[in-house]
């Protein structure tokens, strides 16, 4: 079963969690498979996606948001893009797009930044947003500060952390075709909620330049940051959570919060449904969808993330572009 841990190291200024997918991973892979137009997905490709279905998690229980935090790889290789997205209920779901042969060991670089120009976007989706409001989106390079191409999926997070919040981050990420796991260490703001002062009151300007002028420098958290980052892959992928924090932290006194497990903890679930596909055919535009219904008789649309068939006749379709008040009641099609 999927379970999500948090956890404070008691008097020092570094927060902790760590994930551990299963059955919600499984799903994913397993969706995937059954696709017959697709296949399963490349064991590079599979691990790289387990790697985000983790981080997403991570991510969003780190942050108070109410909305999806949608985590993206995109570049000029084989993967066009990768995508997964973690909702404050820990609901998951991930894709990726592939366009062209991997070798079997292919690393990030070699599926999405062939020429050093691939993207890695962070976004988060607020559930109540005012009309016209656009989601936030922050977007770093795959490569690091010399230009060097990160070949690490961890790596590009960390640096993201480091540019977006100024607080050091660790991060250790691995899956496979039973398991998609991470770690995160993370120093606690220097200012501001969430701190261990619980300083009020303090300039979004002050806060940052405080947080930013203790990179690298508290020695608990450099100290605890050096332990995660012994946890090898094959650890994180076949020991119980229990066993890995009791491995890296033995010496520390771990305030440990309720695990979250089984309903609410991590779990696979699409937002997919047929009057977003209808939508999503009325963007197309009549001319087009008719030139679709007269080459196929239907129009038919899968969900990239869960795999769902959608079909529409032409009845249905003809439904899709009637004016609001013109619909014929009853129809399954809603504006």
């Amino acid at each position: 079963m999927s379970e999500l841990h948090k956890f404070l190291f008691d008097g020092l200024p570094v927060r902790g969690m760590i994930v551990r997918l299963t059955d919600a991973w499984q799903e994913i892979l397993a969706r995937r498979a059954s696709n017959t137009a697709t296949g399963p997905y490349p064991t590079p490709v599979a691990e790289l996606l387990g790697e985000m279905t983790a981080a997403a998690t991570l991510m969003q229980s780190n942050i108070k948001f109410n909305g999806a935090l949608i985590l993206q790889i995109f570049g000029d290789g084989p993967v066009k893009v990768a995508v997964a997205e973690a909702k404050p209920d820990l609901s998951l779901r991930a894709t990726a797009k592939v366009i062209g042969d991997l070798p079997a060991d292919a690393r990030l670089p070699d599926m999405v930044n062939v020429s050093n120009k691939g993207r890695c976007a962070i976004t988060l989706d607020p559930k109540d947003k005012l009309p016209g409001a656009t989601p936030y989106q922050g977007v770093v390079p795959l490569f690091g500060d010399e230009g060097e191409k990160l070949g690490k999926l961890s790596d590009v997070l960390e640096h993201y952390m480091l540019q977006s919040e100024q607080l050091d981050t660790t991060l250790v990420l691995a899956a496979d075709d039973k398991v998609a796991a991470g770690l995160l260490i993370q120093r606690l703001p220097v200012k501001g909620e969430g701190n261990l002062e619980g300083t009020s009151g303090t300039s979004d300007k002050d806060r940052d330049q405080a947080n930013e002028d203790q990179i690298g420098l508290n020695e608990d958290y450099n100290r605890i940051s050096i332990l995660a980052s012994s946890l090898k892959r094959d650890e994180l992928l076949t020991l119980d959570i229990e066993t890995i924090l009791r491995r890296l932290f033995w010496e520390e006194k771990l305030l440990r919060f309720e695990p979250q497990a089984g309903p609410l903890g991590p779990h696979f679930a699409c937002t997919c449904g047929r009057e977003r596909v209808a939508q999503m055919i009325r963007g197309l535009g009549v001319e087009e969808a008719e030139e679709i219904l007269a080459e196929r008789g239907d129009i038919e649309v899968g969900c990239d993330f869960c795999g769902k068939q959608y079909r529409f006749d032409a009845i249905d379709a003809a439904q899709i572009f009637r004016p609001p008040t013109d619909q014929i009641p009853g129809s399954p099609i809603v504006q």
